[in-house]
């Protein structure tokens, strides 16, 4: 899956929690939220250097807040474990834990979330 294929899939399944997520999918992701994060800081700070005020980057971040968790919960099935491991997150260890599982492989064949992603044939 390549890094357009990735974004495109993750907006098309924007609140959808069903499902698996690959490897790629999820870290291309993370990078389209990565360069569209420091455009909307740069346009924060030509625009609203004087007052601090960072609406374009709100925005963005609210924007695409449910299909990041989406696409989190839906790379954690994709390696057998159930989406409310996201949760973790709010804590230090756990941001390492989900780190860990991201770069997991995920599960070969079929498991109790769905298909294999990348064996979709």
């Amino acid at each position: 899956m390549g890094f357009s294929e990735a974004v495109s899939s993750v907006l098309r399944n924007y609140a959808t929690f069903s499902g698996r997520a690959p490897r790629s999918e999820y870290w291309y992701w993370a990078l389209f939220i990565l360069i569209i994060s420091v455009v909307a800081m740069a346009i924060d700070a030509m625009l609203f250097s004087e007052s601090g005020y960072n609406p374009v980057g709100m925005v963005v971040s609210l924007g695409l807040l449910i299909p990041n968790i989406s696409v989190a919960v839906r790379r954690l099935h994709d390696i057998g474990r159930t989406g409310w491991w996201v949760l973790i997150a709010f804590t230090i260890i756990g941001i390492i834990l989900l780190l860990v599982w991201a770069c997991t492989k995920g599960t070969d064949g079929p498991n109790s979330y769905g298909q294999d992603p990348l064996r979709t044939s």
